[in-house]
């Protein structure tokens, strides 16, 4: 029996924290996750970049123009403001809440990655909830492709985390998370991404092997991603290969869904676990 130290590992993408349509935050999705969010939930949450723009373009009527670099860092950097503090406005008042900024350095480390560890055991008997994303505005490319490169050479893999699925994943590996529960724009994985219809419910098995070889049978049929730059279904089905290798449930739904009927399976969701 595999023993779990945290219960839930959450992650939201940044297309599912905005009404694309209106161009604007969509304050909903933060209240109903805020309102979820206790001691022992790990949330990570992408929608710097993105809130950072919208926010632009409402105070100053245009977008940013420059280098995609430059327009990238001054986006995010004005964007996590505005994230950490929707979240403080509806996360229960008695509960403190902590952003922590991680970069992919941080978890090719050992001593690093244990500090993180220890960071976010002390949260949770702090009566604290963490919120992480991936410290944007510092990262720059160039630097980053030489990093893992070189990670790479010298010990055959680098975590990257670039993606936020990619680090959640890496997070509820590191603290043993019973759950990890992708929220996305979609209600799932989709057989035909084009066809919601063809939604797959579960991909289970008697052992990760089993779980593994379905998601790997999957992932034959996904293709494309929601916006530019993210790296769609194929992708987020490698990342969660950790976790299930670790015994942990994973479920990809809508994040239009709350957190406790995508566990409870009172909504839309495709779920990965050993039965």
């Amino acid at each position: 029996m595999t023993k779990f130290d945290f219960e839930i590992v959450g992650k939201i993408g940044s297309m599912a924290l905005i009404r694309k349509e209106e161009g604007e935050i969509d304050y909903n999705v933060f209240s109903r996750i805020g309102s979820e969010l206790r001691p022992g939930v790990i949330w990570v949450s992408s929608g710097a970049v993105e809130i950072g723009r919208l926010d632009y373009i409402k105070r100053n009527g245009r977008e940013l123009i420059g280098h995609k670099e430059d327009v990238m860092t001054d986006y995010s950097a004005q964007g996590q403001a505005i994230l950490l503090s929707e979240y403080r406005r509806f996360i229960p008042a008695q509960y403190s809440v902590r952003q922590l900024l991680v970069e992919h350095t941080h978890f090719n480390d050992d001593e690093k990655r244990e500090h993180i560890k220890r960071f976010l055991q002390r949260s949770a008997a702090q009566n604290a909830i963490p919120i992480i994303n991936y410290n944007d505005p510092v990262s720059i490319e160039e630097n980053r492709r030489w990093e893992l490169n070189t990670l790479k050479k010298e010990h055959g893999y680098a975590v990257e985390c670039i993606d936020n699925d990619e680090t959640a994943s890496v997070i509820c590996m590191l603290v043993k998370s019973m759950y990890l529960v992708l929220f996305t724009s979609v209600d799932g994985i989709y057989r035909d991404a084009n066809d919601p219809n063809t939604l797959v419910d579960a991909v289970e098995g008697k052992n990760a092997l089993e779980v593994l070889g379905g998601i790997e049978e999957l992932q034959k049929s996904c293709v494309g991603a929601s916006r530019e730059g993210a790296n769609g279904a194929r992708s987020k089905l490698d990342f969660i290969k950790g976790p299930i290798e670790q015994g942990t449930t994973v479920i990809i739904t809508n994040g239009q869904n709350r957190l406790t009927d995508a566990i409870s399976g009172n909504c839309r969701r495709t779920i990965f676990r050993v039965r």
